[in-house]
């Protein structure tokens, strides 16, 4: 089933990087996996099929030998913008939501994501980073609880689609109402760490669950879209901790809250198919998944098909660093969805005009309804 003439809105994704970061092909590839360690960029990435692939389709778009080093070559005698553009229209992502909170130094801003990409860009707050800069700005807990109070409460009206936390990759998603005084504590170590260091890792559980749930209060009040990372992600990423079934505190208590399980719960994708099959302010994300899974990807969609209904599933690409990765992981997912879909049909679960309609939905009219775009 050619998906190519549907609109993607990417509903989770990062800022892409200056180009001078990814001209190398020590630093091209390393983009290729979620380890962050050099070993893996340097003697096993080269033999995933993602990457693999990712050449071989970048060469025929380039015109060039299917090899890193002519792909560079290629993609550095373009222009940057020109080339970057013409991956997002090939790509046909219609809009993206942008999580600035991964990044760094050479990260673009809003402003110039939203120059540089042919697009609709919007924007995504990342609480954890959000407490962190106001943990370092703040002495008293107080404040800085007012202060993380008032931005969050506020998200909406400021043109923040979307809040997002990666409790997952600092404490686990087993989230509690913890005590007052564990609370306090907490705080206290948090500013020793600005004291010491000048910058602070927000990685205390107490102080963690109590902002998620601070901000959990107001994305209720506002009816404000909340992304979480669930399943796999890089060596932070504890997956006894990031099983989507530890939510289940977080759902139940907060069922105005509209709640995006991000990844797919990439391995627990059947745990999470069935969180958005019986909780209606439970939706499920395929991002970061697709890609990675490559030929896998059709059996998870059809499994997740199989349990949720699909206008609980969204598509997103998590991509960041360099365009090239928006656009592979565009073509990854109308490749898997759409075999998924074309079993579907083949077998008379649906018909050719249900399929279309949910890939439509998967794609990006379930995101439209759902972050008010």
């Amino acid at each position: 089933m050619d998906l190519s003439h549907i609109p993607i809105v990417d509903h989770h994704a990062h800022p892409l990087l200056a180009p001078e970061a990814t001209q190398t092909p020590q630093a091209f590839r390393q983009w290729f996996t979620e380890s962050t360690d050099p070993v893996v960029h340097a003697q096993h990435a080269p033999h995933s099929l993602f990457f693999r692939t990712g050449i071989a389709w970048l060469a025929q778009e380039l015109g060039c030998e299917p090899s890193l080093e002519a792909v560079l070559a290629a993609r550095a005698a373009r222009p940057y913008q020109e080339w970057t553009q013409h991956l997002f229209r090939q790509a046909n992502i219609q809009t993206l939501l942008c999580d600035y909170g991964y990044g760094s130094d050479q990260a673009y801003s809003h402003a110039e994501m939203q120059a540089l990409l042919p697009c609709r860009v919007e924007p995504i707050l990342r609480l954890e980073r959000l407490a962190e800069e106001l943990i370092q700005r703040h002495a008293t807990f107080s404040e800085m609880v007012d202060a993380f109070v008032a931005r969050v409460s506020q998200a909406r009206a400021e043109g923040v689609v979307a809040l997002k936390s990666i409790v997952a990759y600092r404490t686990g998603l087993q989230v509690t109402q913890p005590s007052l005084e564990a609370v306090l504590a907490d705080f206290q170590q948090a500013r020793a760490q600005v004291t010491e260091t000048g910058r602070v890792r927000l990685a205390h559980k107490a102080l963690c669950d109590f902002l998620v749930i601070r901000a959990l209060e107001q994305a209720a009040a506002q009816e404000l879209p909340v992304q979480f990372h669930t399943g796999f992600g890089d060596r932070d990423a504890d997956l006894r901790w990031a099983n989507p079934l530890h939510l289940r505190w977080v759902i139940e208590r907060f069922p105005q809250a509209p709640l995006v399980l991000l990844h797919a719960g990439w391995p627990f994708y059947r745990e999470l198919a069935h969180l958005a099959a019986i909780y209606p302010n439970v939706w499920l994300d395929l991002s970061l998944a697709i890609p990675f899974a490559t030929t896998g990807i059709p059996a998870m969609v059809r499994d997740v098909l199989g349990m949720a209904p699909w206008s609980k599933v969204l598509f997103a690409t998590d991509a960041f660093t360099m365009p090239e990765i928006f656009w592979l992981a565009a073509r990854w997912g109308r490749w898997g969805l759409g075999q998924a879909l074309d079993q579907l049909v083949d077998q008379g679960f649906l018909d050719t005009s249900q399929a279309l309609t949910a890939a439509r939905d998967i794609l990006g009219e379930t995101a439209r309804r759902l972050y008010g775009l």
